[in-house]
């Protein structure tokens, strides 16, 4: 395998059902990512900066990053705002997983830099399929430059 296969999966997920869900749909894409959970966006940027609980993690910044827009202490958007004013952060790909169906919402993502926007659907089979699709995409068939 080659490096990027192995590049780490950030889910930036508050509500542990959802990310429960969420990584046992990537365990069924059968990705041989590892898939690292955070529950807010603090947590996100220590995560991505190396920094807080990350600092003794293993260097390399994430294949894609899943977000959530609606978490507690510091939300998506912000986070999205703070990846794409970092020289190091802005070229990781940003995936918005959020239940907002606000057009505002949709809006502001792309405005910011977000590489997707994608609802979460209700029905669960659906929400399996579409992480499922989300991960074979951006971790493994997602052609992205090297980050220095």
């Amino acid at each position: 395998m080659n490096k990027k296969e192995l590049r780490t999966v950030l889910l930036v997920e508050d509500s542990l059902a959802d990310a429960e869900m969420a990584m046992d749909a990537l365990a069924e894409a059968h990705l041989a990512n590892p898939v690292v959970h955070v529950e807010d966006g603090v947590e996100c940027l220590e995560y991505l900066r190396g920094t807080g609980a990350w600092a003794g993690r293993e260097p390399g910044d994430p294949a894609v990053v899943l977000l959530d827009i609606k978490m507690p202490r510091m939300d998506g958007l912000e986070v999205l705002t703070r990846m794409r004013q970092d020289e190091h952060l802005r070229r990781i790909p940003v995936v918005i997983l959020s239940s907002s169906h606000e057009e505002s919402d949709l809006a502001r993502s792309w405005d910011l830099g977000a590489n997707a926007y994608v609802i979460k659907p209700v029905d669960v089979d659906q929400f399996f399929e579409a992480v499922r699709t989300l991960g074979r995409f951006w971790a493994v068939l997602n052609e992205a430059p090297e980050i220095n």
